[in-house]
């Protein structure tokens, strides 16, 4: 991600170095740091301040933390409401140098112990009774290295500590750490964040991995997203997450009580059947966003400045006020005078324009923040923020000499989204209220603030610009979205966007945009939440797995796909924000063949004739007519079968991609599975029963006939030229197809 700054209003970091007494003069020595600003927004004073630094980086692995931070934060940025609340955050990066590559017991209690600034380490700095992916360290030297930020205090920031380490591990306290590298670790951060910034608990019915967590047995808990009560009891005593109870979760599902969370199994309930605190990849659902809404806001100043409030003011003047500025929507500025609303929403009140009657008056100005993320009235009162002036109409304003001019600005230096609100900050001249032109394609706008979201924009790239008093400010819109591409496995059949399998397959998404920057892709089964998009869990560069039991590590399941069809969503976030148009395809996995007690490979000459077990065609070439017995089973994989096929209630029949020259006769199957097949002359299939028998994505070039059932053709229709007498096996998955299908899921 790239550096930048706001105008002049934001505070200016110098970078900072602290060197050891011993470094030599051409290198920094261990213990050294640099503060580098990453994103400054405005005042560390006025900002929540998030100080991310690095331990275990030498010197000659700063590049590598560079990295590593640039990945955690373009994911955060990615993840609400972190998105939505981003000039809300001044970013720092401290670059540490260790003396040593590494932190202590990676990965386990018999690693190395070494020697870093902050003392990272695994098992909660090695200690046999902890846990294995706990990663704490030395928090008074995170303090002292923090305090190099010039402007932050413990108030209104919070530290992010990273190790230089790709296994999977993090903790969340009063500070907060994640591993740097492993392909998860940019949403191990949020999650600590979570922690750390949100007070938010963790979800997990477990706390040592492949233990189960047992019974809560205590009181209700004090957790915002954990409890003992009922549904109808949170809404008819208006605890807990009352509001939201019924509404579609941001991570999936609905809110509503999923048993199980604060390490324990039963006993106590949290919103989500999944969110961030509970699975890596899955956004924070509402409970938890709101109360992350809240944390983030407490860090800064809503009012960022106003007209002073401390003595009488003349009526001959203009009020002003400078809110905070989310990306996604303004803030709502609400005046009154003697209790009484003037109309309209701005920064500024010309009181001149108000014909106040002689006397003193009472001004106030009310700014809150219309959020949907909000619901909690205490919270809504926390996310607002008062001014109160008293104004008096014998007093008279001295010119103070202030001439209109820009003083601060949504950063220019970096695309702004289609649905960003743009803003600019100015001087405040008592008597004058400065007028701001927005030009974007010809048209002009005024006021402080752009809502580029109501003006509908083509997709492109667009020049924005402000002009104040001779002054321009420019900025690029990056009207595209980001595209994503998906790759799957080899298929039994695929046709267009669907696709069949009969065992595990794989997944990989990639993303990408018009414009540089971090590209976070995303995916979601079935309409469940949308899930970041992060490799596998033990590599980046390794594709997601899907199978019917998922793939346990290190006592998680990943990737659990139960057997039937499924609509798998997927989609893309650009570095300016714009989320791309989901796109989808449709995955049905079947049951796959049985294990073969058999194998035939190369070339089989002659009739082959199965009278028990099972006989594997494993890409063979078979001259001859092929026999099947009662209770005897075929699998033809690929490969070619030059006679007929013969089977007379045999326990399963597959034909994978399989070409047969001869006629294809199935009787009373158990199983019959014919995927992606070549079958050159008719197909008799009788016997049928609904859900046993599978007719997919194949073609049969003589006639074919069905009795006793329709098979299922999972949304890959066939192609038969001798005619049918399979109902809708033709037109794709409906009628009694679908019924197949259907039982085939179950």
């Amino acid at each position: 991600m790239r550096k930048f700054a706001a105008l002049t209003l934001a505070a200016t970091v110098s970078s900072t170095v602290l060197s050891a007494p011993a470094a030599p003069a051409h290198a920094a020595g261990p213990g050294s740091a640099t503060v580098v600003p990453v994103q400054v927004t405005g005042a560390p004073a006025k900002r929540f301040n998030l100080i991310v630094m690095g331990d275990g980086y030498t010197e000659a692995e700063q590049d590598e933390f560079r990295a590593d931070v640039d990945r955690h934060l373009n994911v955060m940025w990615s993840i609400e409401p972190f998105k939505s609340y981003r000039n809300y955050i001044n970013v720092y990066r401290i670059d540490i140098v260790s003396g040593e590559s590494g932190i202590s017991c990676d990965p386990g209690l018999d690693a190395p112990r070494r020697t870093t600034p902050l003392s990272m380490g695994f098992w909660g700095h090695c200690n046999p009774a902890g846990v294995q992916r706990l990663i704490t360290m030395d928090n008074t030297a995170a303090t002292r290295y923090a305090d190099l930020v010039t402007g932050t205090t413990s108030g209104n920031r919070q530290i992010l500590a990273l190790a230089n380490s790709g296994t999977y591990g993090g903790a969340g306290g009063s500070y907060a750490t994640a591993s740097g590298s492993n392909s998860m670790s940019a949403l191990i951060s949020p999650h600590e964040l979570g922690h750390s910034l949100g007070g938010l608990q963790d979800e997990y019915d477990y706390y040592q991995r492949g233990v189960p967590g047992g019974a809560y047995t205590g009181s209700e808990p004090s957790s915002a997203h954990h409890t003992l009560l009922t549904e109808q009891q949170m809404r008819d005593q208006r605890m807990k997450w009352w509001r939201w109870l019924g509404e579609e979760s941001e991570s999936g599902g609905t809110i509503g009580r999923y048993e199980g969370g604060l390490y324990y199994t039963t006993g106590v309930w949290r919103p989500s059947a999944h969110s961030m605190m509970k699975t890596l990849g899955y956004a924070y659902d509402q409970v938890g966003r709101e109360v992350m809404v809240q944390r983030i806001t407490a860090k800064t100043a809503v009012v960022q400045d106003a007209t002073p409030t401390g003595a009488p003011v003349g009526a001959d003047r203009v009020l002003w006020v400078e809110p905070m500025r989310p990306v996604g929507h303004s803030l709502v500025t609400t005046w009154t005078v003697d209790g009484e609303q003037v109309e309209g929403d701005r920064d500024v009140l010309d009181l001149r324009t108000l014909n106040l009657s002689p006397g003193r008056h009472t001004v106030t100005a009310t700014v809150a923040d219309p959020t949907d993320f909000v619901r909690d009235p205490e919270i809504k009162a926390a996310v607002s923020a008062t001014r109160t002036w008293t104004v008096d109409t014998a007093l008279t304003t001295p010119p103070d000499g202030v001439e209109p001019a820009f003083v601060s600005s949504t950063p220019t230096d970096r695309p702004v989204g289609r649905d960003d609100v743009v803003y600019v900050g100015t001087t405040h001249p008592a008597a004058t209220v400065p007028e701001v032109t927005w030009t974007l394609n010809g048209e002009s706008h005024q006021g402080t603030d752009l809502d580029l979201g109501e003006l509908d924009l083509p997709e492109g790239t667009h020049t924005l610009t402000a002009t104040l008093a001779g002054e321009t400010l420019t900025w690029t819109v990056d009207a595209t979205a980001p595209r994503t591409a998906y790759a799957l496995s080899e298929p039994l059949a695929r046709s267009g966007d669907t696709y069949v399998y009969n065992g595990p397959f794989t997944m990989r998404l990639t993303g990408d945009d018009d414009h540089d920057g971090y590209v976070v892709s995303e995916s979601r089964v079935d309409g469940d939440g949308w899930f970041t998009y992060f490799g596998w869990p033990t590599s980046s560069e390794l594709p997601w797995t899907f199978s019917e039991e998922g793939t346990e590590i290190d006592s998680l399941v990943y990737g659990k796909l139960p057997r039937g069809r499924h609509t798998i969503e997927y989609r893309s976030m650009d570095a300016a924000g714009n989320h791309g148009r989901p796109k989808s395809f449709t995955v049905t996995t079947i049951a796959p063949p049985p294990a073969c007690t058999r194998t035939i490979k190369g070339a089989h000459r002659g009739p082959l004739t199965v009278t028990g077990g099972v006989t594997c065609l494993d890409g063979a070439e078979v001259t001859g007519t092929v026999t099947v017995g009662k209770g005897a089973s075929l699998v033809a994989s690929g490969g070619r079968i030059t006679g007929a096929v013969s089977a007379d209630r045999p326990a399963e029949v597959h034909l994978l991609g399989t070409r047969v020259s001869g006629a294809l006769a199935v009787r009373g199957a158990a199983n019959l599975t014919v995927v992606g097949a070549d079958l050159r002359g008719a197909a008799l299939l009788t016997g049928l029963k609904d859900g046993a028998a599978v007719l997919s994505g194949s073609t049969v070039k003589g006639a074919l006939a069905c009795s006793g059932g329709t098979p299922a053709d999972l949304g890959l229709p066939n192609t038969v030229k001798g005619g049918s007498s399979c109902g809708d096996l033709l037109d794709g998955p409906r009628g009694r197809a679908y019924e197949a299908v259907q039982h085939v899921r179950q």
